[in-house]
């Protein structure tokens, strides 16, 4: 079996300029990013965006990195509200809003060659009805894979807790009503919500599989921590990943770490290869 191909989230490294980020990780091992379009990181609304994707592919290409879109940064459409709006949110106009996003993510991966373009429900507000929200989302999903879903990227949604999509079983009933979607699977996530443990969740996905994030978590608690702490078995995650094939980017997910990615990223590729090897 050939070692699996591990990125490293931009959303973990915001104190490095984007190309001294790029060429952290392919000196220290890694073999692509995973890329969280923001304001400190290729800002999807910069007049210049599309120039500036088509210099980080040329300079990904330098480097021999694979790339994945990510779509989760927390203020980049209301600097006042964390994720806000989503396609859940109840202003149809808000959610307009997050779909035109979603769409000039998936243009812009386009431009970056991106293995996978990953993005999630958002959390129904108090008050909203959890059945309207549930109409809301497949509304602007289907809109999406209508426009989007014939790419050469994975369109991929990632169940994250606490969201009207939180878990797997939750994916699973998007999948069935929008069909064209693949699984952003976060195995820290599956100690938090849902039946499956991690490495259950790859194998019982396998086939399904947008792209896969790995981390350190506690069960029960929704924080992201280095991987060899919290309660995730990574080799046994890993071994499941190599088992099944999977060949796209395995990324990491370290966003309240930035101020310690030069410790981190080396960190964690050891981390992964000692738990590959074990």
């Amino acid at each position: 079996m050939t070692h699996l191909r591990y990125a490293y989230n931009t959303n973990g490294l915001t104190s490095h300029r984007l190309d001294d980020a790029l060429s952290l990780l392919a000196d220290t091992g890694y073999a692509g990013v995973a890329l969280t379009l923001d304001v400190v990181h290729l800002d999807p609304f910069a007049p210049d965006a599309f120039a500036q994707a088509e210099k980080v592919r040329a300079r990904c290409d330098e480097l021999g990195l694979g790339v994945v879109v990510e779509t989760g940064a927390r203020f980049l459409l209301d600097p006042r509200a964390k994720h806000e709006p989503t396609l859940v949110t109840a202003d149809p106009d808000g959610r307009a809003r997050r779909l035109a996003y979603l769409r000039l993510a998936c243009e812009l991966a386009g431009v970056l060659d991106a293995e996978a373009v990953s993005f999630w429900a958002g959390v129904p507000r108090p008050g909203v009805d959890r059945d309207r929200a549930w109409g809301w989302l497949t509304d602007g999903v289907r809109a999406l894979v209508d426009s989007h879903g014939d790419r050469s990227y994975a369109l991929a949604v990632e169940p994250e807790p606490g969201m009207l999509v939180e878990d797997c079983a939750g994916w699973a009933r998007l999948a069935t009503e929008v069909p064209g979607l693949t699984l952003a699977l976060d195995t820290g996530h599956c100690v938090v919500a849902g039946e499956h443990a991690p490495e259950e969740a790859v194998a019982a996905f396998a086939p399904h599989l947008g792209t896969v994030a790995v981390e350190g978590m506690r069960r029960g608690v929704h924080d992201h921590l280095p991987l060899d702490e919290g309660d995730v078995d990574l080799p046994a995650v890993l071994r499941a990943l190599r088992t099944t094939g999977f060949e796209r980017l395995v990324t990491l997910e370290l966003s309240r770490d930035g101020h310690r990615a030069h410790e981190m990223v080396p960190r964690s590729i050891a981390t992964l290869r000692e738990a590959e090897g074990a």
